[in-house]
């Protein structure tokens, strides 16, 4: 390795409270609004429903994070639904989003997963660039009512 090079990325699922507590700054890029001493028992709550977190750790830190779960709808069959795909905002543009996308879609092969899906905001359109460029097509408009 020259003396320039980064450190080759680690990607792992994280299963332990350490794992996943050190994934809270990555997931809170993304959500803001969850805070860091509900972080945990949120996690594990998602974790009884087949929630996975997927994190990519470069020199000792958590860049960026995947939150997803194996389902099968009458839609689309057996597939990877990513709730949530977020990298630090220092790390962005470094291709780690890309990482974590190529190894879940690998991990969906190995399902034996259709699909990955994930819903986006409409204006997150650096996302958007990033998912078009790994394959993805958009195919539909999420609807939401909410319930007061």
């Amino acid at each position: 390795m020259t003396e320039n090079a980064m450190p080759q990325p680690r990607l792992f699922l994280a299963h332990d409270d350490s794992q996943i507590e050190s994934c809270f700054d990555a997931f809170s890029a993304l959500r803001p609004h969850v805070r860091r001493e509900a972080f945990l028992t949120q996690i594990r709550r998602q974790q009884a429903q087949g929630f996975q977190v997927l994190a990519l750790e470069q020199d000792g830190l958590v860049k960026s994070v995947a939150g997803f779960r194996t389902a099968e709808f009458l839609a689309w069959g057996r597939v990877i639904y990513i709730d949530d795909l977020s990298t630090l905002p220092e790390a962005r543009g470094q291709g780690f989003g890309g990482m974590l996308l190529d190894w879940l879609a690998e991990y969906a092969r190995q399902q034996e997963c259709k699909a990955l899906h994930l819903d986006t905001g409409y204006a997150r359109h650096v996302a958007h660039r990033l998912y078009l460029n790994k394959g993805f097509e958009l195919s539909c408009h999420h609807m939401t009512k909410v319930l007061e």
